[in-house]
């Protein structure tokens, strides 16, 4: 092979190499849905705000990195990790076995599980008395409520919903029977809707929250592993949950229900 050729030849390769090469100074693209108070939300002006954004900050001073918000909907999260639009998923995402097949996943950092929001009207008292013909669920798409419901809960009849919101509403309105989310999110909306709807804890699934990472990635997931144990040390978490979770957390002490950190 000619000399000239040859070196063409090696620099091609190393533009490509480069332009695959993740970037030092490029910033971290989390990926989150900002319409999960108070874990993921805009400020009045849209700036994202909550305890993720927090935790995603903190992990870009950790590795030295600036970081970029992507707001998504929820469902886009992962295929957008798989397609490389974003590095990381933190948005309050429940660490399966499913979705271990398509996406890798940190250590947890959040223990949790699912609630029931039932109508105040109704003889709802367990996961077992949703499991009728004349049931009418809501749930939202994408989420281990959808997946319970749909596997789980053969003779109800699941209502999908783009918005955690909408799914209340039809709850409150008495045209679905109950709402399936995560215990913080099931206590603020009863709060909100007192004369309509009622609160069922005491979670009849535990999950975990982690940060997704894409597939093979180790030394981003070994990085962000490290920063969970430092955060955690610290007590990082514990501040986040008073900032952001107060409320939240003298209400599930006083039913004696453990706290998510």
């Amino acid at each position: 092979m000619k000399p000239r050729l040859l070196l063409l030849l090696l620099l091609t390769f190393l533009a490509v190499a480069c332009s695959r090469a993740p970037q030092k100074d490029a910033p971290l693209r989390v990926g989150m849905e900002l319409n999960f108070p108070p874990f993921e939300v805009k400020t009045p002006d849209g700036t994202p705000s909550g305890v993720s954004v927090e935790l995603a900050q903190e992990l870009g001073v950790f590795l030295g990195r600036k970081v970029a918000i992507v707001d998504m909907p929820f469902d886009a999260l992962i295929p957008s990790l798989k397609t490389d639009k974003i590095d990381l998923i933190i948005s309050s995402m429940t660490s399966t076995p499913e979705r271990a097949k398509s996406i890798d996943f940190s250590d947890p950092y959040v223990s949790t599980g699912l609630a029931i929001l039932a109508g105040k009207n109704t003889n709802i008292q367990s996961i077992a008395d949703l499991d009728l013909s004349e049931r009418r669920i809501a749930v939202k798409k994408g989420t281990t409520a959808h997946i319970y419901v749909s596997q789980n809960l053969k003779k109800t009849q699941p209502l999908v919903f783009d918005k955690d919101g909408t799914a209340v509403l039809e709850v409150a309105q008495g045209k679905a029977d109950a709402f399936i989310y995560d215990q913080m999110s099931i206590l603020q909306h009863s709060l909100r809707n007192p004369d309509t709807t009622r609160a069922l804890l005491a979670p009849f699934q535990k999950e975990s929250w982690a940060i997704g990472i894409r597939k093979g990635n180790d030394p981003l997931r070994n990085d962000v592993n490290r920063f969970l144990a430092d955060f955690k040390a610290r007590k990082g978490f514990d501040a986040l949950g008073d900032k952001y979770c107060g409320e939240h957390k003298k209400a599930f002490a006083a039913l004696g229900i453990p706290f998510y950190f």
